[in-house]
């Protein structure tokens, strides 16, 4: 299907025009679609034509609605969506931290290396994710391993979810702490290795995290 009538058919449904029929005026779909009115009795004859709406003209009135067919395509394109939205890629930057990532690493080293099979470089790779929108959008599909927390000079230090990663060739993971003070945009890395000095990144470099999955 042409990108134009993918576009004005998720429209129509937007509008509400699933599982009724609504009342839309070319007027209304062409300042939403951002083109003529012309362009928009266009498309709408070739999507009725291929099944994906059905039209009712009532006097000066048009009710339009998605199909089965048309809400069959919309539910295959968003299966294809979802697979490249939350299929395990995170883009993003690099940032500064708050200087807190060595001295946790280090409380956890020893748990880290029994549960993730690395002794981490003490520090954390922070990432401000630019794609998805969180950390949580890209790692909603993978189990994490669980790095359990421990009672030290009676601190309670809390419960660590690991997610493996890698980064251009190097294995790690993104941790997420169970109290973290870092906003979801924000993804600590750590690895066996100081990431920065190891790819040579700086404040404002573009990486690609790719999440491993169990299995992989």
């Amino acid at each position: 299907m042409r990108l134009e009538k993918t576009r004005l058919l998720i429209e129509i449904a937007d509008m509400g025009a699933i599982g009724e029929k609504r009342e839309l005026t070319l007027r209304e779909l062409a300042e939403r679609f951002s083109v003529s009115p012309q362009t928009v009795l266009r498309v709408l004859d070739e999507l009725e034509r291929e099944g994906m709406i059905t039209r009712h003209v009532e006097e000066r009135k048009t009710y339009l609605e998605v199909s089965e067919k048309g809400l069959s395509f919309l539910e295959k394109l968003c299966e294809r969506l979802e697979k490249v939205l939350y299929g395990g890629v995170i883009l993003g930057e690099v940032v500064s931290g708050l200087g807190e990532g060595s001295y946790y690493v280090k409380l956890y080293s020893k748990r880290i290396k029994e549960y993730l099979g690395f002794e981490p470089y003490p520090g954390t790779l922070n990432v401000r994710v630019i794609f998805p929108k969180t950390i949580f959008d890209a790692l909603a599909s993978v189990r994490p391993i669980l790095i359990p927390g421990f009672v030290k000079d009676g601190r309670t230090f809390g419960d660590v979810k690991a997610y493996p990663v890698g980064i251009n060739g190097i294995e790690g993971a993104i941790v997420i702490p169970s109290r973290t003070i870092h906003p979801p945009r924000i993804a600590e890395v750590i690895a066996p290795v100081n990431l920065r000095d190891s790819l040579g990144l700086k404040d404002g470099d573009r990486v690609k995290i790719k999440v491993v999955a169990e299995g992989e």
